[in-house]
């Protein structure tokens, strides 16, 4: 089962758009909402050199946000990625 950190805050569309895809495949994610943790913004700032939200981590790989997210869908590298 893959390792899949999601950094999100309450009220970001991109973050609802990212947890949906992230449903969808049934995949297990651990999230950390930052809109008033801000150690753990902090902290996703310096994994991912990015202050936006959402920020996705994959095995310890950053993905990038939720666009980067689709696009790895769209090639067909999404599911590779989760399984691998």
């Amino acid at each position: 089962m893959p390792d899949v950190t999601i950094y999100t805050t309450r009220f970001c569309p991109y973050c609802v758009r990212a947890r949906a895809l992230l449903d969808s495949k049934d995949i297990r994610y651990t999230e950390i909402a930052v809109d008033t943790d801000y150690e753990q913004r902090s902290i996703m700032e310096q994994r991912s050199n990015q202050t936006s939200v959402p920020q996705i981590f994959i095995n310890e790989q950053h993905i990038g946000g939720c666009d980067d997210l689709h696009a790895l869908e769209a090639a067909g590298e999404l599911d590779t990625r989760l399984t691998g």
